[in-house]
């Protein structure tokens, strides 16, 4: 059973009640467990529980993409950047990937492609039905490098 221990998520055991913490991958994703009927929208296997700084998420293990809550979007960037530090200048976003017709892994319709509003110059996928962003790998990092705030105007006046 998947539960949160303060900022941590883990495994439980239901029947010894010992709790398993899961280590970080390369990504520093902390994977959990299966997300039972959730299957990804680029590789067609299922979905991982699992978390990011304490924030959670689903997570392929092949592709390495990631949907994320709208609502834990924004928080999930912001606790990144407080981590991270650092500004650095993302490369141009591929106009071609506007062209990636994903399906949502909830409700199966069609998800919307476009230009991450924020930094980054990032193409994600979101369905507004279900409020869930998917980001293929790396670009969340792009998105969390990327000048924002006062970093952004210092940019602007150069």
């Amino acid at each position: 059973m998947h539960v949160a221990v303060g900022r941590q998520d883990c495994l439980a055991c239901d029947y010894c009640k010992s709790v398993y913490f899961s280590e970080k991958n390369e990504d520093g994703v902390r994977i959990l467990d299966e997300v039972p009927g959730l299957l990804c929208p680029v590789c067609a296997i299922p979905l991982m529980n699992a978390s990011l700084t304490g924030l959670p998420l689903r997570y392929c293990k092949q592709c390495r993409g990631m949907l994320i809550q709208m609502g834990e979007f924004t928080a999930l960037i912001d606790a990144l950047r407080t981590e991270e530090g650092g500004v650095r200048i993302p490369p141009a976003a591929d106009p071609s990937e506007l062209r990636n017709k994903i399906d949502c892994p909830q409700c199966h319709q069609r998800m919307d492609t476009h230009f991450y509003a924020g930094g980054g110059n990032v193409v994600i996928e979101d369905c507004s039905t279900c409020l869930l962003n998917w980001l293929d790998h790396g670009k969340l990092m792009r998105i969390v490098h990327a000048p924002h705030g006062s970093d952004a105007e210092a940019l602007d006046v150069l």
